[in-house]
This record gives structure tokens, C-alpha cells and sequence, in this order.
């Protein structure tokens, strides 16, 4: 018989609640590059509030072709107004998940596909800042561990709220969730993303 605690950690407004809230702090951060965005646009010269040092710098960031990555011809489409788009997809998600809808499976299966390819569009510009732009910038970094939170807490939502899964894949999935090993998985993940930052350019930050 499960606990009361395992029934919180496991429930819709525990998980949901830490989606909603990545969710939201996402979309914040999403705002605020745009914002950048257009200030930079006014004025390729402006100094923004986070241009700290070499590395510490959002405008080296948003001048990059990363930071643009989908070309359509002329038409530049800015990471961050496809964040804002995403963003609220995924609060929707949370927000729906909040009432205790059940939602359907196929809903819930691309929602999470989305938010995996969220992800891992997230990391490709992690890296890029590591070793091809050679320098950070604090809103990324932000949006990319509240879009980690947001995956770890939908993939948990899925499989022990919205049951996804069959056979030997959902006790396989079960047997992750319940005994509480992703918290082990979750800790050692966020903290190697820490690692991979401080390896790279701690001396240069400090």
C-alpha cells in the first residue's frame, strides 16, 4: 500500500504543479529574449543587462546564427518567439493536467514528443554556447534546466497520472517511477549540465 507521500509525488498536482511552473518561468525567460532580441535589432550596439564579461554575454549569444536558427529565405524566425509559441503549449499541458482531466492518450504521447524535441533543441544551443559561440548567456541557461524540469515532470505525469505505456514497457516504467530512482537520475542529470558548465568555462567566468 502506497503512502500518502508516494501518492502526492506520484499525483497530478504535484507533477503538474512543477510543470506549470517550469512552464511558466520558461515562457518568462522567452519573453525577455525577445525582448533583447528586439533591442538588438534597434540597436546592433547595445549593451545588454546581462553582458557581464566575455563570457557571460546574451548579446554575443543573440548576434550568433544559432540564435535564428530557421531561415526561411529573408525571414529570420528568433529561437526565443518559438519558445513563447512552445511555452504555451506546454502550460496549457500542465494547466489541463491540473484538473484532473484524463487526457487522451494520443494528446498526451505528442505533447511529450514536443516537449522531448523542446528539449533536445535546447541542449543543441547548450552546447553551441559551450563550444562554437564560447560564451553563456544567463536567460539560456535558465530556459534550458526550467525546460528540463518541464520534461522530467510531464515524462513522470505520463506514465503514473496519464498511464501511457503497455506490457513490459509500463512496468518497466512503473518499476523507474516507483521506488523513486528517477529523483536519483533527475539529481545526477541536472548536476552533470552544472559540471559540463563549470568544466568548460569556470576559470573564465570567475
Amino acid at each position: 500500500m502506497a503512502s500518502w507521500k508516494e501518492k502526492w509525488r506520484h499525483g497530478p498536482v504535484w507533477l503538474y504543479c512543477l510543470m506549470l511552473i517550469s512552464s511558466l518561468l520558461a515562457e518568462a525567460v522567452s519573453f525577455a529574449l525577445a525582448s533583447d532580441t528586439l533591442k538588438i535589432a534597434q540597436n546592433p550596439k547595445v549593451e545588454l543587462g546581462c553582458d557581464i564579461n566575455a563570457v557571460i554575454s546574451c548579446s554575443t549569444v543573440a548576434k550568433s546564427w544559432q540564435a535564428d536558427f530557421l531561415n526561411f529565405g529573408s525571414l529570420k524566425i528568433p529561437n526565443c518567439f518559438l519558445g513563447i509559441c512552445f511555452e504555451a503549449v506546454f502550460v496549457t499541458v500542465a494547466v489541463l493536467g491540473l484538473s484532473r482531466a484524463k487526457l487522451p492518450k494520443w494528446f498526451s504521447l505528442c505533447s511529450w514528443l514536443g516537449n522531448l524535441a523542446a528539449l533536445i533543441f535546447s541542449y543543441w544551443l547548450f552546447s553551441q554556447e559551450l563550444y562554437s559561440i564560447n560564451a553563456i548567456c544567463p536567460w539560456c541557461l535558465t530556459l534550458m534546466f526550467s525546460s528540463t524540469v518541464q520534461f522530467m515532470s510531464q515524462s513522470h505525469a505520463c506514465v503514473t497520472v496519464q498511464d501511457l505505456g503497455k506490457g513490459r514497457l509500463k512496468k518497466a516504467l512503473y518499476s523507474y517511477y516507483r521506488p523513486s530512482l528517477d529523483l536519483f537520475v533527475d539529481a545526477a542529470w541536472i548536476l552533470v549540465l552544472i559540471l559540463l558548465i563549470f568544466l568548460r568555462d569556470g576559470s573564465r567566468i570567475f
